[in-house]
């Protein structure tokens, strides 16, 4: 283990022989990128450790970074309704992000999401690998562009891509779509179920194939 100190990346921070539960209080004192000075605390992935999905989002938000715990927030929320009318069970998959501390600004009394550079995102990177190689998932799916970005390469385009399946050495299966904060995003109801009803659908490719 680096020393507590140490900067750059994650990779310094890793322990020796991984499991899920070494890689999680191992992340809680991680200092790979400055983030850990914004964020309250590292808000790393959680769920079974032999889950048959993985699902990768951008970054914990505000309610995350409160938590301690990934997608318990509005968009979580909303993510938890469509597994659920995909026909997934949350308590199967697991949940984490690309980046493991809530990047932000402030504006006024709250606390709004800014996107991880890339650095961020590279700095971060060895713990996501090594989640998902622990875990093993039958499908990966990437959840928004920086999601898909950070594992997918950076020409990688959810808009055209959207629900397809990509060959990728990460999981035998590996696709992506938006993250459920683009529903929420939406400017009127009526867009916000059609995005909602286009990613259950998406998601019911997911469970199609556990």
């Amino acid at each position: 283990m680096a020393r507590p100190d140490s900067t750059g990346s994650a990779a310094d921070f890793l322990p020796d022989r991984p499991t899920l539960p070494r890689l999680r209080e191992a992340a809680a004192g991680c200092r790979g990128c400055h983030l850990w000075q914004v964020g309250t605390q590292t808000v790393f992935g959680e769920g079974p450790a032999k889950a048959g999905a993985l699902f990768v989002g951008e970054q914990p938000g505000d309610q995350e970074d409160r938590a301690g715990r990934p997608f318990v927030g509005p968009a979580g929320k909303l993510f938890d309704r469509a597994l659920e009318a995909a026909g997934i069970d949350r308590t199967n998959v697991y949940v984490t992000n690309a980046v493991k501390h809530f990047k932000w600004q402030a504006r006024g009394k709250r606390r709004i999401h800014q996107k991880p550079t890339n650095s961020e995102q590279a700095a971060c990177r060895p713990w996501l690998e090594l989640e998902i190689e622990l875990v093993k998932p039958r499908i990966l799916v990437c959840l928004g562009a920086t999601a898909a970005q950070a594992l997918l390469g950076k020409d990688f385009r959810v808009t055209k891509s959207r629900g397809e399946l990509v060959d990728s050495p990460l999981a035998p299966y590996v696709t992506a779509t938006i993250h459920p904060s683009a529903i929420l995003r939406q400017q009127d109801d009526e867009s916000r179920r059609v995005e909602l009803e286009a990613f259950v659908e998406d998601l019911r490719k997911v469970a199609a194939l556990l």
